[in-house]
């Protein structure tokens, strides 16, 4: 219990510092979001237009902490600010309108590339030196030796324009409105198949070799020799001896991937003109869209926060040595 405490404060703090860097590196940069939306109208607007706007993006002569208080009660409330962009759009509401495509498709791409690759891996360790140790991992270095661009325009051109098996662009076909029914989500499925399968094909070799190579020291542990010498069966010995502890590293690098899932696969929503966050955080970059840059790195953060400390739990249970001290 010790242990779990101390690492839910080392999160907590980790939240926090985040969110107090969060805070401080717009007021650090140059200008303001006000400043930015104000030089679309090139001076055209009233006094009392430009102070409006300085009160709708927070741009105040309050004090630094004042000013950090409200930031933090704004977060509390859900209030993420306008984004310039998409001005007068609320950044809430941006966010609710393309995470959900951008976590359908980047997560379960990342779920699928983990969860094949790591078995691959496990199997190919286990048989070291079969035909499968032999052909596998040179065919999965070529895949990932290819830049994701021309992968993603290759998978497109062959399998999408020559052979009509699946649709060009978009998230869904046109003329069709989002809704939670059959006939939508089985059109968003076939949408999403191809951007899903260039991203696990170019990501799946990590894992696999990652895990092989764990896997393949593991092995030559005292403990998995012992269980041989006891006459377990072959599959316990793998599964529960060896891939238990061999997956730990996998888990780690898992953990942070999971931050890419709320950052958005910018290339596979430019290639197939997929909806998703990649391409708004490219536009806020662009138009110093301050309040929508914060709430995507707050996302990301918390992500990738809430994926560490449930991997330092699974840790917790496969590990018992992390139990000590």
């Amino acid at each position: 219990m010790r242990q779990l405490l101390r690492r839910l404060f080392f999160y907590l703090l980790a939240f926090w510092a985040s969110l107090t860097l969060n805070f401080f590196i717009p007021r650090l940069a140059p200008g303001n979001p006000a400043g930015a939306m104000l030089a679309r109208f090139q001076g055209r607007l009233p006094p009392e237009a430009v102070n409006a706007l300085l009160l709708q993006f927070g741009v105040t002569n309050e004090p630094l902490w004042m000013q950090y208080i409200h930031y933090l009660n704004s977060l509390l409330h859900g209030d993420l600010g306008l984004s310039i962009t998409y001005y007068p759009t609320p950044v809430s509401a941006m966010l609710a309108q393309e995470l959900p495509w951008t976590i359908a498709l980047v997560g379960t791409s990342v779920l699928i590339s983990f969860a094949v690759g790591t078995l691959i891996g496990i199997i190919i360790a286990w048989k070291r030196g079969s035909w499968l140790d032999t052909i596998l991992p040179p065919i999965m270095n070529f895949l990932a030796a290819i830049p994701y661009f021309w992968l993603a325009l290759l998978t497109l051109y062959i399998l999408a324009y020559t052979m009509n098996w699946f649709p060009i662009s978009g998230g869904y076909s046109l003329g069709m409105l989002p809704e939670f029914s059959f006939d939508f989500i089985s059109d968003a499925i076939s949408h999403g198949i191809l951007p899903a399968l260039t991203i696990v094909v170019s990501s799946v070799s990590g894992w696999m070799l990652g895990m092989r190579n764990a896997m393949i020291t593991t092995l030559s542990e005292d403990y998995v020799l012992m269980a041989q010498a006891k006459g377990l069966t072959p599959r316990r010995v793998m599964v529960a001896y060896a891939a238990r502890n061999a997956i730990l590293p996998n888990l780690t690098g898992f953990a942070l991937s999971l931050g890419s899932v709320v950052g958005g696969a910018l290339l596979t929503e430019m290639v197939f003109s997929y909806p998703g966050i990649g391409f708004a955080l490219l536009q806020a970059v662009h138009n110093s869209d301050y309040p929508l840059l914060q709430a995507i790195f707050l996302l990301i953060t918390l992500t990738v926060l809430v994926a560490n400390l449930l991997v330092d739990l699974i840790y917790l249970v496969l590990d018992p040595r992390t139990r000590q001290g």
